[in-house]
């Protein structure tokens, strides 16, 4: 909608238009000391006047939303206008559809809304805080409680949730998710800080300048909505081209089945509606887009039960597609937890004051990564000596200093630290990384530190040796995706042989396989390595986004999983992108799957869960789709011969009720191990084709015999009803492969259900005794439908291959 709001800065700004609504009052506007903050009283206000930093994003959908959408629906809109004609011809024994409209509707509604209460609850617990300064103290409250002139603490890792301006302090800062440039920014005070962007090292305090709506991630936000409002997965995108597909023909198909029933073949108006009722009815898969719609809900409730957070309920559907897994090392093949295991003097005499000195070295920096945080465990002993200048670690640089009166120190990846004289230092720094350790230099530095790379000498004073504990369960995990032909890459800042040995550790397969990622300085360096290796070391986060880039080129399906501000780019670019809840705020943000208690052993079950949800819609789908296919061509075979339409709504209800819908229900809640393969709508209408057109040939040879042996068309209605219902177990059976105690009773009970129905409700679904000539023609056409289905299967399965062999060797040439 359109609305005129106040900036409540003084001037109105033009009309905008957002999909919410706010209401703003003028302020008066404070500049509080950075380290007082607002009072609670000046909180109070701008709330008040509706100066709180809400998000922009749309609200979860409410309870009466989700009911209009599941009852107003096109296809509930076609059942209605069938259910008004019939009611109207006075053919009320052919309503039998509506209970299971009504069914599937209520379902629906039930399903959604109990998966929308799971998620909220889940959301609410992890919504994004910020630690903020009010009276004097400093508290974490969520970012949306955040109001306008709010002095907040930003450090490495965090998001900038509100546009600031610093107050305090000095931070690095990546802007490339606003403006795309990946260079990383230093923020003094008085700098603007953008929101959306992140911070990557040191820590300020900044005064909010604009929040909610006014900021420029809000804009960007509403913007980005409005173009991923129609983004879906490839599986919903099928499902919306069948049901598109079947909704534009089957009007004037319907329209030609009454014209031709009362001009041509002159019969009564009741008569020809109730055929094109049955017609219509067969071509609707009624049940087959809530069925897709239900299992996905279920599944994000499933997953929410093991505390996985989905932010888009589409990386399901892709988790179980994925073919290359890319992780970091820290935090996901070992603990977040990392310890010093020992100072190793460079020169052999060592220096007593060496331990001080780089306790003094972490008494300087923040506590703003688990490395610092190590380091401040381990050297406790320090002097009193004053720092100068600090200069914290970014991924870009892979550094850390601090600059004194008289001296530097740096601390950093040995290459970045050593540059020219690595090679003198090479064999013992290799030495340590090959038993799995985490190895830093600590140098004296000849030259200013001023956060870019380092061009002066740096004369090595000490290694300093620490590692992660690989995860226990990670050995297991790594062995299940091995299983199911999921390649993993691991992708590390740290020394690649340290990676590598971390990497077999944990059982990953061709761990052995690594590769410095500073030698790769082109793009066909990085898409031939990427190809080639399995770990990649010293990797920056603009080369993490380059081999997920190289990765998707090559058609490959790729999983990122991440936890650190570095990690962010590459998670935005990955089909299905990973977080771990203990990581970066900013990585949580940006991802479509946050495994809320950082435990990436519970990811097999989140491909299973994916694979189930996928391979199990792919086999019901194929029911429903046989119905339609033999709707759709038979209704097209009687406009074109002339025909009446054989069946009657009731019995199409009939033979929906048991051969698609009870067992579709209890087959999409099986468990399914399947590796997916193939495009879903392909998959789904080859399985279908071949019983589709059994039917068809079985039914339309039915109706054409019985009118040369002047059997009655109600008979023929009846026979035709049994033929689809023998078709129809056989390709349920086809589909319960392979038989477990669950699908054995599901095929046996809908087989007895449609008996019982025919047998003590003959009147109800149209069932009727049927005369000689009519059951020896059922009986010659019931035994040749196993062959007949047999056979097509086996031409359409020749045909797919060919056609495969086909497109390869095309694309061999």
């Amino acid at each position: 909608m359109f609305l005129r709001r106040k900036s409540g800065y003084g001037t109105e700004t033009e009309e905008e238009t957002y999909d919410y609504e706010e209401e703003r009052a003028p302020v008066t506007r404070c500049e509080p000391d950075y380290r007082e903050g607002l009072s609670a009283r000046q909180v109070e206000e701008y709330a008040a006047a509706g100066y709180r930093n809400v998000s922009v994003d749309p609200p979860a959908q409410t309870v009466k939303e989700i009911v209009h959408e599941n009852v107003f629906t096109y296809f509930n809109l076609i059942f209605g206008v069938l259910a008004v004609l019939l009611c109207l011809v006075g053919s009320f024994r052919n309503l039998t559809f509506l209970p299971v409209i009504i069914a599937n509707t209520l379902i629906g509604i039930v399903q959604e809304i109990r998966a929308k209460n799971t998620l909220e609850k889940l959301t609410m617990l992890h919504a994004p805080q910020a630690s903020v300064v009010r009276e004097g103290r400093t508290s974490t409250v969520d970012s949306e409680e955040l109001v306008l002139d709010d002095i907040v603490i930003f450090k490495a890792g965090n998001q900038i949730c509100a546009d600031a301006v610093v107050a305090a302090g000095e931070v690095q800062v990546n802007e490339s998710l606003l403006t795309g440039e990946s260079e990383e920014i230093t923020k003094k005070r008085g700098d603007h800080l953008m929101s959306g962007s992140f911070v990557v090292a040191g820590q300020c305090h900044a005064r909010l300048e604009y929040v909610g709506a006014d900021s420029y991630i809000s804009k960007l936000t509403l913007e980005a909505k409005a173009m991923q409002k129609g983004e879906q997965s490839e599986m919903m995108r099928s499902l919306n081209k069948l049901v598109k597909f079947i909704g534009i023909a089957l009007i004037p198909i319907g329209i030609a089945l009454v014209v031709q029933g009362l001009f041509f073949n002159h019969e009564t108006f009741r008569s020809s509606i109730t055929s094109m009722v049955a017609a219509v009815i067969g071509m609707i898969p009624e049940g087959l887009y809530l069925l897709a719609s239900v299992a996905l809900a279920v599944s994000s409730m499933r997953l929410a039960k093991q505390k996985v957070l989905l932010h888009d309920m589409k990386s399901i559907e892709t988790l179980a597609r994925v073919d290359v897994l890319c992780v970091d090392k820290t935090g996901t093949i070992t603990e977040n937890t990392m310890s010093v295991k020992k100072l190793i003097p460079v020169s052999t005499k060592g220096d007593d004051s060496l331990s001080r000195q780089v306790g003094d070295f972490a008494l300087a920096m923040s506590s703003d990564n688990s490395t610092m945080e190590a380091l401040k465990s381990y050297f406790k002993e320090h002097s009193d000596e004053k720092p100068v200048k600090v200069t914290p670690f970014t991924s870009k640089t892979k550094y850390s200093g601090v600059t004194y009166e008289d001296k530097a120190h740096v601390l950093g990846a040995p290459e970045f630290i050593l540059r020219d004289d690595y090679e003198t230092y090479k064999e013992e720094i290799q030495q340590y990384a090959g038993k799995g350790y985490r190895v830093l230099v600590f140098a004296d530095y000849d030259g200013e530190v001023d956060g870019k790379a380092l061009t002066g000498k740096a004369m090595p004073l000490a290694y300093i040796l620490l590692a992660n504990p690989v995860r226990k369960e990670a050995p297991e995990t790594f062995a299940y995706f091995a299983e199911q032909g999921v390649e993993v890459k691991v992708i590390s800042g740290d020394n690649p042989l340290t990676v590598s040995e971390v990497a077999k550790e944990a059982g990953i397969r061709n761990a052995e396989s690594y590769v410095d990622a500073a030698t790769l300085h082109t793009d066909e360096d990085i898409a031939e390595a990427i190809a080639d290796y399995t770990v990649f070391g010293r990797v920056t986060p603009a080369q993490k986004r380059q081999f997920v880039q190289a990765l998707k080129s090559q058609g490959r399906t790729v999983a990122m999983t991440g936890d650190g501000v570095n990690d962010v780019l590459a998670l935005k670019d990955a089909d299905c992108s990973v977080a771990m809840a203990s990581g970066s705020e900013a990585a949580v943000q940006a991802s479509q799957v946050v495994l809320l208690e950082s435990d990436f052993s519970c990811m097999p079950s989140v491909v299973l869960e994916g694979r189930r949800v996928v391979n199990n819609i792919q086999r019901s789908a194929s029911l429903f789709l046989v119905k339609n296919i033999f709707s759709f061509l038979l209704s097209l075979f009687s406009v074109a011969f002339m025909i009446t339409y054989p069946l009657e709504p009731s019995q199409i209800s009939l033979i929906s009720m048991f051969t698609i819908g009870i067992p579709a229900f209890f087959l999409a809640l099986q468990p399914n191990r399947e590796v997916i393969r193939g495009h879903f709508l392909t998959n789904v209408f080859l399985k279908a084709l071949p019983a589709g057109l059994t039917d068809v040939l079985a039914v339309g040879a039915l109706v054409v015999f019985g009118r040369t042996f002047d059997v009655s068309p109600t008979d023929i209605s009846t026979a035709a009803t049994m033929l689809l219902a023998i078709v129809g177990f056989m390709i349920l059976f086809k589909i319960c492969q392979p038989l477990n105690t669950l699908r054995i009773i599901v095929w046996i009970g809908s087989i007895t259900g449609l008996l019982a129905c025919s047998i003590f409700l003959p009147d109800l679904f149209a069932i009727t005794g049927m005369s000689a000539e009519c059951i020896m023609l059922f009986v010659v056409f019931s035994i040749a439908t196993e062959p007949v289905l047999r056979y097509l299967t086996l031409l359409v399965g020749w045909l797919r291959q060919l056609y495969r062999k086909r497109i390869k060797k095309e694309a061999v040439e």
